[in-house]
């Protein structure tokens, strides 16, 4: 077996510095060289320079993207920063769903070497990568979790991550996401000025709003008029709670009817995360 290791960069391969820590080339590399069973050789593709997660966006996905695609009967580890790891587990689980591979990615709160949570993680990291299966999971502080629903709750904690459950997502007609797209997520809060919604809107091919519950927003017509006028001009707008569980419920309350009547679509129980790759790839 060879085992194909993308490593991005993040904490898990830092190292300590005269300004604090910064990324240290090799050493994920010999960590996972020196865990490597009998038999399993490795491919490592390495970024360069090595990123800072809060740095990711589609752009890297589509590389890692290419990365797996080249290698297709490898089980493919990826090491990534904590911050953005619930966009890349969205987007990657969403580009290769219906395909039968097995990717798994790792991080930690702790770099390696420091008595902290790194080496753990990439023990249950690469023993899941060999295992039989397919999907993109997270090996986290003993878990594997769905990488589909990830959601980062604590920015300190070793048990940083929970992951919600996503509705399967159908194989999508393209694989790779357009940088080019102006996407965002927005979040609706009391006392939006509706002309700043608006001039964020303007700015936007679609986006993620992230309304109040069960699916509620405020009854402020300017704000509603600004939705309307952003679906009128072909943006596409996808609702998903604030709430970290439990979902959309279309109907529950009269303070949502306005958001479904204008053409805001349903997100039900996706992430935000999950929302915004969705709209990359579907749009």
């Amino acid at each position: 077996m060879t085992l194909l290791l993308i490593h991005t960069g993040g904490t898990i391969g830092m190292a300590p510095g005269p300004e604090g820590l910064r990324p240290e080339p090799g050493l994920v590399e010999a960590a996972i060289a020196a865990r490597l069973p009998r038999g399993v050789a490795l491919r490592a593709h390495l970024f360069a320079p090595l990123k800072d997660s809060a740095d990711i966006g589609p752009t890297d996905w589509n590389r890692m993207l290419d990365q797996i695609e080249a290698a297709p009967a490898m089980p493919t580890l990826i090491t990534h920063g904590t911050d953005t790891m619930a966009f890349t587990g969205a987007a990657l689980s969403q580009a290769l769903a219906g395909q039968p591979r097995r990717v798994v990615l790792c991080g930690s709160m702790q770099p390696l070497g420091q008595g902290g949570d790194a080496e753990r993680n990439l023990d249950l990291a690469l023993t899941a990568a060999q295992a039989p299966g397919a999907g993109v999971d997270l090996a986290f502080n003993g878990r594997l979790l769905p990488a589909a629903g990830l959601v980062k709750h604590h920015s300190h904690a070793a048990d940083a991550f929970r992951s919600q459950p996503q509705e399967a997502f159908p194989a999508p007609a393209r694989r790779r996401f357009d940088p080019a797209r102006r996407l965002a997520v927005l979040t609706l809060s009391p006392g939006l000025p509706a002309p700043a919604l608006a001039a964020v809107l303007a700015q936007l091919d679609g986006a993620v709003l992230r309304v109040f519950g069960a699916g509620t927003v405020m009854a402020d017509s300017a704000v509603l008029d600004a939705l309307k006028e952003a679906l009128a001009a072909g943006k596409r707008l996808r609702a998903v709670s604030q709430c970290e569980a439990g979902g959309l419920a279309p109907g529950a309350y009269a303070a949502g009817a306005a958001l479904w009547a204008a053409g805001v679509e349903n997100g039900g129980q996706e992430t935000p995360e999950a929302a915004l790759a969705r709209l990359w790839l579907c749009t």
